[in-house]
């Protein structure tokens, strides 16, 4: 969801930021801990920070019913990037400076990553992003954990579910800022390295009135499928265009960006329900929405109420359950250190989940301090399944594919495995 100058990529890697814990004794603090959903709640991007705060809002709920993190009970915040740099960066400098119970970052996403990642590393705040770049696959920064797969992985698994199913021309409608094109460089790799072509890319300027000069381009480069990412508003605008100046709807592949609800309002509404349930699919981060911790993730989400608008929405939500789990394991990872210190706790995020032979195998925060009061290891395996971090804190995984029905829900219909992505990547 996520083209970056060389420059900016070395210095982004090579600079600051080789973490580690502080020496010396954990610092103590008073009041509720807080985790901040740092994500764009404005601007294009403005679906990402809802979708987080809805898993880490649940989370933070059974925390509390548990008794809270060693004597502290926890607060979801909500922090509004504006999905920008400049407005990350400030957001970010006004949180660190205001917040000195804060324990834990959801995000950054892809729009603030690049100025905002090493000064949360270098304030020794674990933060979970779910900023796509291949940019942040292998770095030093030691506060750095990702649950989710990269967009370079989403890039290639669009490739392959698209040529499994016999498409061979593709045409690229992605926006042009930094979030949406992070997943065209391996899309395009992909498809070529299978065998197939990309008739058209061209980056898309996004909140045009009107795109019917580009909607003929397209049409005369003759793709049998379209692979994209936009805002809600622009694909409206293009796809109702398309659909204008070609009667045969030609199939539509998109990524988790667009099988969020806004995204789906917008399109449906623009060309109408059966019309996009018949040509249109998304390729996302695999989480299935099945089993008991699953079922633990739902039960209290759907009892969220006003807290979290139309709550079913992020039932199946990759992003929302990866916030969700990144929360839990927050907690875990403290009272398993025994400090809420980040500085401190940070390397329990991996002892929670890693897992060994004597460990217990927990699926929920209650459940996880319960199995540690009596000595035990522990092995958190949440909604997202069991979490695997490489030595660069990153989680590989699966994509599942799901549909549109009219009714205005999405249904899954099938996979593309991690060991099929790694293959194309080679």
């Amino acid at each position: 969801m996520r083209r970056l100058a060389a420059l900016v990529i070395v210095v982004a890697l090579g600079g600051s930021a080789c973490g580690g814990s502080s020496q010396g004794t954990p610092r103590t603090m008073t009041g509720p801990l807080v985790i901040a959903s740092f994500n764009p709640y404005s601007g294009p991007d403005a679906g990402f920070g809802p979708e987080e705060y809805a898993g880490c809002y649940v989370a933070i709920g059974l925390i509390n019913q548990a008794g809270g993190v060693l004597g502290h009970q926890l607060e979801c915040s909500s922090v509004d990037t504006q999905g920008t740099p400049a407005g990350g960066e400030l957001a970010l400098r006004t949180l660190l400076a205001s917040t000195p119970n804060l324990v834990a970052i959801i995000g950054p996403s892809s729009d603030e990553s690049v100025p905002t990642i090493p000064l949360i590393d270098q304030a020794h705040i674990p933060m979970f992003l779910d900023a796509g770049q291949a940019l942040w696959d292998k770095t030093g920064y030691q506060y750095l954990w990702r649950l989710t797969p990269s967009d370079d992985a989403i890039g290639y698994a669009m490739a392959i579910w698209a040529y499994n199913h016999g498409y061979r021309r593709g045409a690229t409608l992605f926006g042009d800022d930094t979030s949406n094109q992070a997943n065209v460089p391996t899309l395009l790799k992909g498809f070529k390295g299978l065998g197939a072509s990309i008739v058209i890319n061209q980056p898309l300027v996004q909140g045009r009135a009107s795109y019917a000069a580009e909607v003929a381009s397209m049409i005369q480069a003759g793709p049998d499928v379209i692979f994209t990412e936009t805002d809600p508003q622009s694909a409206a605008t293009f796809i109702a265009e398309l659909v204008k100046q070609h009667s045969a709807p030609i199939p539509i592949i998109g990524t988790q960006a667009t099988l969020q609800p806004d995204w789906l309002l917008s399109v449906s509404s623009a060309i109408g329900g059966k019309t996009l349930a018949n040509s249109f699919t998304g390729v996302q981060p695999y989480a299935a929405p099945q089993g008991r911790p699953w079922e633990i993730f739902d039960e209290a989400l759907l009892a969220a109420g006003a807290n979290v608008p139309n709550p079913g929405q992020w039932s199946s939500d990759p992003y929302a359950i990866a916030a969700y789990d990144a929360t839990t394991i927050t907690a875990l990872g403290m009272v398993e250190a025994g400090t809420t210190d980040p500085a401190f706790f940070n390397p329990f995020i991996k002892s929670v989940t890693a897992g060994g032979p004597s460990d217990v195998v927990v699926h929920s925060f209650n459940e996880g301090i319960t199995a540690l009061a009596t000595g035990h290891h522990i092995q958190y395996i949440g909604p997202s399944g069991p979490i695997a971090f490489d030595p660069w804190h990153n989680v590989a995984g699966g994509f599942s594919v799901a549909s549109y029905d009219p009714s205005g829900e999405t249904k899954l219909i099938g996979a593309v495995d991690a060991t099929a992505v790694a293959k194309l990547s080679r």
